[in-house]
């Protein structure tokens, strides 16, 4: 008999512990008072209820901001409404603010609705700028030999080309090697405003009797042909606008190109297995996406500037993007959403004169409101559940466990 075997038999046998229940493996879990999940619904009422909650919460936390550098926060408030619809003048200014960022909104909404991200419209913008104002600046140079209609027809023309360019190289890269759309949009943005600061040093571009690098106003060398007429006291393109919007609502949800667009959105693998040109369907969508930001540089340039710089688009293309996400990617939301913030952008300016608040401050209470207005779409999609120290319920146990 081997070793091994003597000590096996000399040791006494062990009687057969019970395994303990699976329940007391693991110890019982406390929930935190505070957790996130996310809600099965929510009616109307309950939405419009967490956006009314939220402004609230706004105005608060920028009233705490307003009382820590010594100002009153209920006189700040008024001036902001005052200061942006008080007189004929300060609305028509909100108005005109408020026209490109609308056009911009729809047409990143057009992108955004595909889930192509495109951040690029402030670079589609100044391209429209940029390609209607070489007509402007030809016209210019040869002796004003362009009359006022050809002319807005051909500056029209010429910036929706030019943004129809920014929007459709994105995409035709996106589309034929994968590229991430995000960062090419981006980077063009920059592209489009180091060329307009290079045309401001060219001689053609500049005031005859100066040397300094700045474009020459167009509507003084054009005898005012490049301005647009103006309707309540504000240039038509508001008029322009409400169409443009109106259009896309429709465009988006009764016609058969707003449908493929919503099925490439919802899933490309689907879109392709139901014979949909998805290439196609997504450099479309660009080309008008970025043809509505040239146009809304177009009435940068013939409305609201009358000359072409590099801060024409003045953050409106990004500034859409929140419109367009707060609006949901419906263009008629999108409305008052754009008229609201160009009241919070005008205001902000007038409690600086009036009130000697800072730059920086007005900004930052701006930040504030449209920071706890995009706060409030997570509260629609998510809840806080408090339920002290309770058990967590057996599933979520298993689930942690597991």
């Amino acid at each position: 008999m081997t070793d091994q075997k003597i000590n096996n038999a000399n040791m006494p046998e062990q009687p057969d512990a019970p395994c303990p229940p699976a329940q007391d493996m693991h110890p019982s879990m406390k929930e935190p008072f505070v957790r996130m999940t996310k809600r099965g619904g929510i009616t109307k009422r309950q939405r419009v209820a967490v956006y009314i909650i939220c402004f609230i919460l706004a105005l608060l936390v920028g009233a705490l901001m307003l009382l820590a550098i010594g100002k009153n926060p209920i006189h700040a408030y008024r001036d902001m409404v005052v200061g942006s619809f008080g007189t004929a003048i300060a609305t028509a200014e909100t108005v005109r603010i408020a026209i490109p960022l609308l056009i911009a909104s729809v047409a990143v909404g057009f992108a955004f609705k595909m889930r192509f991200w495109n951040i690029g419209a402030e670079g589609q913008i100044l391209a429209g700028a940029i390609f209607c104002s070489y007509i402007v600046i030809h016209s210019i140079n040869n002796e004003n030999y362009i009359g006022k209609i050809p002319l807005h027809l051909l500056m029209v023309v010429l910036a929706m080309v030019g943004g129809a360019l920014f929007g459709f190289l994105p995409a035709y890269f996106k589309t034929k090697w994968e590229t991430n759309e995000t960062l090419f949009t981006l980077m063009l943005n920059y592209i489009a405003i180091q060329y307009v600061i290079y045309l401001q040093s060219l001689r053609t571009w500049q005031h005859p009797m100066s040397t300094y690098p700045k474009i020459v106003d167009f509507s003084t060398f054009t005898e005012g042909k490049v301005e647009l007429p103006r309707m309540f006291g504000v240039h038509i393109g508001w008029i322009f606008a409400l169409i443009i919007a109106v259009v896309a609502y429709f465009y988006l949800t009764k016609t058969k190109h707003g449908y493929e667009i919503s099925v490439v959105g919802d899933s490309l693998n689907t879109a392709r297995y139901a014979g949909m040109n998805t290439r196609w369907i997504q450099i479309r969508t660009l080309l008008i996406s970025g043809a509505l930001c040239g146009f809304a540089g177009y009435l940068q340039v013939a409305g609201a500037n009358h000359t072409l710089t590099e801060t024409s688009a003045g953050g409106v293309g990004f500034t859409a993007i929140t419109v367009a996400w707060l609006a949901k990617l419906n263009p008629f939301v999108m409305i008052p959403i754009a008229v609201f913030i160009a009241m919070l952008q005008k205001g902000s300016l007038f409690i600086q004169s009036t009130m000697r608040i800072p730059a920086s401050a007005a900004d930052l209470l701006t930040g504030l409101i449209l920071f706890f207005m995009l706060g409030s779409e997570f509260f629609i999609e998510y809840k806080l559940v408090f339920r002290g120290k309770q058990n967590i319920s057996p599933i979520e146990q298993k689930e942690v466990a597991a």
